[in-house]
């Protein structure tokens, strides 16, 4: 009995994912946007940077930001910085002033928070003055058009977000198929509508729409997800392009990471809706509704489903079971193939991170060692 309700739960957590990516990459990934992107459509962008102890990258950052083949009176730079202590903020200051065709705003917050407070600081002590505001951090770098190429999905007066795919620098790492199989899901449900997982490195909102909102929400730690499915729940789109690729360095501890973004992709998951409910700024979209319950249940749900699963072919196991212990066997020996590894091991980090959550939000974190 054991064996088979193990069996029955894994089943049920493999088939509906596979089922789902199937049906979108086979039916939406190829297809063309249903946007009206147009490159001639220049807005002004106001692009915010959050900085904490960036010594080593903030002269990188903010070169990449000016090389964009975006007019630059068209753009603001709006650093925020969380009371760094190694000179990041001098070194702000000195590109500012050899740069002086550039609008930079530096905004200095008096205590660490976190990057939604501190954000969130920033959008109150400075009215943004760009049509589109564009989110980022010190670690990523674009390419000169990717300001330009996002730009223009905002031509489209029903596009309310739009976030760039990430792939990471080392080539051949486990992290590459996980960035692959979830750059696929999130364009295609792009193109069926919207997306509710969107990534920081690079992302653009419409602003009034940031300020409709009263600001980020502060019940998660992310500047992403959470913003862009509130959008969404507003009845605009917010979607991720492959037309613009950013490239995320791989951090130190990526377990830590990778946990502690898991634990505010569930407070999104949990939380977003009823709070667009809150602020009296839901509109029901059918085709966003049936994504955000299937992405609900993958997120929060199905990870418990294997963990379940491994726990009863355990039980099994220890009662003598063969064919327990031949499944068991079996699912360590496919642990060697990359893309089962992959999925373990985001399973492993949204069930860390549900049980986090009971305890600590982890909102703000310390800094990793360069």
């Amino acid at each position: 009995m054991l064996t088979t309700a193990a069996l029955a739960l894994a089943l049920i957590h493999f088939t509906t994912p596979l089922a789902y990516y199937t049906y979108l990459k086979k039916t939406w990934l190829n297809k063309p946007w249903n946007i009206n992107r147009d490159p001639n459509y220049k807005p002004k962008v106001t692009m915010m940077l959050p900085t904490y102890n960036e010594s080593h990258l903030i002269w990188k950052k903010l070169d990449n930001l000016y090389s964009q083949d975006y007019p630059k009176n068209l753009f603001e730079i709006v650093v925020i910085d969380s009371k760094s202590s190694d000179g990041t903020i001098e070194l702000i200051k000195e590109w500012a002033s050899q740069h002086p065709d550039t609008n930079l705003v530096l905004i200095q917050e008096p205590e660490r928070r976190g990057m939604v407070p501190a954000l969130n600081h920033a959008l109150q002590n400075h009215h943004a003055s760009g049509e589109i505001l564009v989110f980022t951090d010190a670690d990523a770098f674009w390419d000169n058009n990717a300001l330009s190429t996002i730009v223009k999905y905002f031509a489209d007066p029903n596009v309310g977000a739009v976030t760039a795919s990430i792939l990471p620098e080392a080539d051949g790492h486990i992290e590459n198929a996980y960035r692959n199989f979830f750059n696929q899901l999130r364009v295609a449900e792009s193109k069926l509508h919207s997306t509710p997982v969107h990534n920081g490195a690079l992302i653009a909102f419409k602003t009034s729409l940031i300020y409709k909102m009263g600001g980020l929400p502060s019940y998660t730690g992310n500047n992403d997800s959470t913003p862009a499915s509130l959008i969404a729940f507003m009845g605009y789109r917010a979607i991720q392009i492959d037309e613009v690729v950013v490239k995320e360095p791989l951090r130190n501890n990526q377990f830590r990471r990778k946990v502690r973004r898991a634990q505010h992709l569930l407070l999104s998951f949990l939380k977003t809706k009823s709070y667009a409910k809150k602020l009296g700024l839901y509109t029901p979209n059918k085709t966003f509704q049936k994504i955000w319950r299937i992405e609900w249940w993958l997120h929060v749900i199905n990870p418990w489903l294997l963990t379940t699963s491994s726990i009863l072919l355990t039980a099994s196991a220890l009662q003598g079971s063969l064919t327990a212990v031949a499944l068991i066997g079996t699912g360590i020996v496919l642990l060697l193939i990359n893309p089962y590894r992959t999925w373990v091991a985001t399973q492993l980090y949204l069930v860390v991170a549900a049980i986090r959550n009971l305890k600590t939000k982890d909102l703000a974190w310390e800094k990793e060692a360069k």
